[in-house]
């Protein structure tokens, strides 16, 4: 009976890790900061509540805040997890996994999110540092050539989990989960793919 009981109560501190992502993911700061300014980004500019369309319709500082907050949530969820929780390592990665679905599936914004491109560096930055800034200085190598984020992204998403193989090896969850979550991104980015291909993907001005 005690056994069960101990089992039990694990299986409850899981899913309150889970559910805990979940929710911290979901937080859509872009569309709330927006509708504080009296403006619901959703029907402006490129229709996202990411930090891209947020800094174009509300102004750069403004997309410097979302981009902060939609990355604090990601590495939050991981942390709590890892640090609070003293999770197992699949449980860890699959919290961050969760808490990038919450972003992208918000049920504030009727299960319809952002891309999971800013949560996405947030639970890396928690799961695996030098993989994390590894990513980052791809999308910051790749925007600085060619000043789209779009193209940014796809790229970044692209070399996650050759990066993880690379650097941080012996993490198989971890390597599942990099190809899933490039794999969103990807998804995430279609219509920004049509509009490559269409070359009408807009981007941003080199000073």
């Amino acid at each position: 009976m005690e056994g069960w009981l101990v089992h039990f109560a694990r299986v409850q501190k899981q899913w309150i890790f889970i559910g805990l992502a979940f929710f911290l993911g979901s937080l859509p700061f872009g569309y709330w900061l927006g509708r504080l300014r009296g403006i619901d980004v959703r029907g402006e500019g490129s229709r996202n509540t990411g930090a891209t369309n947020v800094g174009r319709v509300l102004g750069k500082k403004w997309g410097i805040l979302v981009l902060v907050l939609d990355v604090a949530k990601g590495w939050v969820a991981v942390a709590l997890a890892e640090h609070v929780g003293k999770a197992s390592d699949p449980l860890v990665v699959t919290v961050g996994v969760v808490a990038v679905l919450g972003h992208i599936f918000s049920p504030w914004l009727g299960f319809r999110g952002g891309k999971g491109v800013a949560t996405s560096a947030g639970v890396l930055l928690a799961l695996t540092p030098i993989v994390g800034l590894s990513v980052i200085g791809v999308f910051a190598a790749v925007f600085f050539l060619g000043r789209i984020v779009s193209v940014a992204s796809l790229v970044a998403a692209t070399a996650f989990p050759f990066l993880v193989l690379g650097l941080d090896p012996g993490r198989p969850i971890l390597q599942w989960a990099a190809v899933g979550m490039g794999v969103l991104v990807w998804v995430r980015h279609w219509d920004n793919l049509i509009r490559l291909l269409q070359g009408k993907e807009s981007g941003f001005p080199k000073k």
